[in-house]
């Protein structure tokens, strides 16, 4: 799970869930990094941090895009669905909301994001979400290869 602990880095090293997972896969992807990040941030803390789809999740959809530009998109619903159907059977849910108050975090749907301190990242299951999201994707497309 290279790619699933590499997401994990990325979101500790500051960039938001979605931006975190569709990194761990940029060498797969025909996008540059400053690309990747520009399209994964407002898909952050449950999208623009209104908690709803987690980004990690979104983030996973877009990389799946990606990946297979050449999917129907029958094709490519199918793919998600299934990466979305792993994702809860293993969290409980994709929405970012529900996520940090099942881990007893209020979620707080202000534009301003909480610092990033070291009692930030011990209070949230972002960390594991976020490899979860990457890990459930690295199985699914062998790595990220297309």
């Amino acid at each position: 799970m290279e790619r699933a602990q590499q997401a994990k880095q990325n979101f500790l090293n500051g960039l938001n869930c979605a931006q975190a997972v569709m990194l761990a896969f940029s060498d797969k992807l025909n996008a540059d990094e400053n690309t990747l990040k520009a399209v994964g941030l407002p898909m952050g803390a449950g999208m623009g941090r209104l908690r709803l789809t987690c980004g990690a999740v979104s983030g996973a959809a877009m990389t799946l895009g990606l990946l297979y530009p050449e999917k129907s998109k029958a094709e490519m619903y199918a793919l998600v669905q299934e990466f979305i159907k792993r994702f809860k059977e293993k969290n409980g849910s994709v929405i970012c909301g529900e996520l940090l108050t099942g881990a007893h975090i209020k979620a707080d749907t202000s534009p301003n994001p909480e610092a990033r301190t070291p009692e930030y990242y011990k209070k949230r299951p972002c960390p594991d979400l976020i490899y979860d999201a990457a890990a459930i994707l690295e199985e699914m497309t062998g790595g990220g290869q297309s």
